[in-house]
């Protein structure tokens, strides 16, 4: 969190929250939002469907909740990573109007789609080619080693880091009995390893775990699974209308994202480990999101990546309306079709980009003085 602004932006969604001032914001229907809808929260993956698709990909602060404020923390990401990478302000602005604009326009047509390899364009296309050309087994490679004739989690006390001893024997009767129940792995795999995990920004002091598991039968055959303690959403400092009443927090993410995304990543369920609820998916690799260094001077590959981001926001919304307390679709198209609120939130991101900066000046200075231990 200390690098920049953006990377702060992304660790800190919970001040985002606290600091958010509706009144500010331009009247707008309840939608389901992901929370924390920001530059570098959409990326591909393997659906369940084993296809390769681009798309919003994280869900833990979602909630019901009015949809500028899912376009205020994207637009508020575009001004503050923008300015991290040393683009110009002007450029920034352009970029989020152009957002904003490509938001309202798909909202306003009331078709969700979704970005595939036959649909996509420029750098997500390339990116989506990779991921499809990837095959598990290289993942597996670059994640594990030889140990005694048998294969382990690499331990680079990086991304992996090694468990405790009874901690690891405890989460692998447990995982043992959730792979027994899980229907597409049901009796054909079996726990090798796991350890704890650090994976994103967002998620760092959130205990999360690996598992390698290989089939019973084709034993060069392997799988890595995430498992991930689900926390309540730092949304609920702010939202004043009813949220559903969720058996957990995990089911509250997986719920949201099955109805947001065009398809949900491979095994994506939910678990309890003492006592705690925790998200489970395969693993995704974690390079597989849009690398705006290699293209801030590029502006025609900006443009088509933030166009793409838009009609994936508007299309999630309208995927999941009419759910639960949600707006019903026509209730967004007109909202779309609006026109001057736009502006609105223009205005309040560019304002709150600076409230970034300031926060950020102040984190680093505590950084520096070993605050943090």
């Amino acid at each position: 969190m200390a690098e920049n602004p953006f990377r702060f932006l992304r660790g800190s969604a919970h001040l985002f929250y606290e600091d958010l001032s509706p009144t500010f914001l331009p009247v707008s229907p309840l939608s389901w939002i992901s929370g924390d809808l920001h530059l570098e929260n959409f990326g591909t993956y393997k659906g369940d469907n084993r296809l390769v698709y681009f798309d919003l990909n994280d869900f833990d602060e979602g909630a019901l909740a009015p949809a500028a404020w899912e376009l205020a923390r994207m637009v508020t990401s575009i001004y503050t990573g923008f300015e991290s990478l040393g683009i110009d302000k002007k450029e920034a602005r352009r970029t989020a109007a152009l957002f904003l604009q490509t938001y309202s326009f798909r909202l306003g047509l009331g078709r969700a789609r979704y970005l595939e390899k036959q649909t996509a364009r420029g750098i997500v296309q390339l990116l989506l080619d990779q991921v499809a050309e990837r095959k598990q087994k290289e993942l597996i490679r670059q994640r594990t080693l030889l140990k005694n004739d048998a294969l382990r989690l690499r331990i680079d006390e990086s991304r992996f880091f090694t468990l405790d001893k009874v901690l690891r024997k405890e989460l692998k009767v447990h995982f043992t009995n959730w792979v027994n129940e899980e229907p597409t792995l049901k009796s054909g795999y079996r726990v090798l390893d796991s350890a704890f995990r650090i994976a994103g920004t967002g998620s760092l002091g959130v205990r999360r775990y690996v598992f390698l598991l290989q089939h019973k039968e084709d034993l060069k055959k392997y799988l890595l699974i995430d498992m991930k303690e689900a926390l309540p959403s730092c949304t609920r400092v702010r939202v004043s209308n009813q949220q559903p009443s969720w058996a957990s927090e995990a089911e509250r993410i997986i719920a949201i994202q099955e109805r947001m995304q065009n398809i949900p990543p491979a095994l994506l369920s939910t678990t309890n480990f003492q006592g705690v609820p925790y998200v489970v998916k395969e693993m995704q690799p974690t390079a597989d999101k849009i690398d705006f260094l290699l293209i801030r001077e590029r502006y025609k590959d900006l443009a088509c990546v933030i166009e793409d981001m838009a009609l994936l926001t508007a299309s999630a919304q309208l995927r999941s309306a009419g759910r639960q307390g949600s707006a019903i679709a026509d209730a967004l198209i007109a909202f779309g079709k609006e026109e001057g609120w736009q502006q609105g939130i223009l205005d309040y991101a560019e304002a709150y980009a600076g409230k970034v900066r300031e926060d950020y000046a102040e984190y680093f200075k505590a950084y520096k003085a070993g605050t943090f231990g």
